[in-house]
């Protein structure tokens, strides 16, 4: 009868790792050799870097936050399993849900588009107050900012 209790156990505790939310963590780039999938660059200024991983583990990059939702734009939300952008200030990876964002034209990003990322509102605003002002954007208006040109 024991053993019978130790299989229910393992299985009960097979099926709970089973079951688990997949834990996504972005890769280290290599300048040398990734290029952004949207626009074709090299990723020569590391610190503007995105990145997203699909469900299935498999990696994109990008030089520009703006090349990321380009391409996320266009990718069904169910294959996204988790996207990456370098803090503007730091040199840590923020999840691009939990990063604030700031936009000016001109503020410089490897495509020109002007939207930079932080950790936190407080330090989006000190950055503001250094460079010059800029317009505070969540991760929900990325979808609606105007990635062309800029106006």
């Amino acid at each position: 009868m024991k053993w019978k209790t130790s299989i229910i156990l393992l299985l009960s505790i097979l099926f709970l790792i089973g079951c688990s939310e997949k834990t996504y963590e972005p890769k280290a780039i290599n300048g040398e050799t990734d290029i952004c999938k949207v626009c074709n660059m090299s990723i020569a200024h590391e610190d503007y870097a995105a990145q997203l991983i699909f469900t299935n583990g498999d990696y994109e990059v990008f030089d520009d936050l703006g090349c990321l939702m380009e391409f996320m734009m266009e990718t069904e939300e169910s294959e996204i399993g988790a996207a990456f952008i370098k803090d503007a200030e730091e040199d840590q990876w923020l999840h691009v849900k939990n990063a604030t964002y700031i936009y000016s034209k001109d503020y410089w990003t490897p495509m020109n588009y002007g939207v930079l990322a932080f950790s936190s509102k407080e330090a989006a605003e000190q950055y503001m107050k250094e460079h010059g002002e800029g317009e505070l954007l969540s991760y929900d208006q990325l979808f609606d900012f105007n990635w062309g040109i800029h106006h």
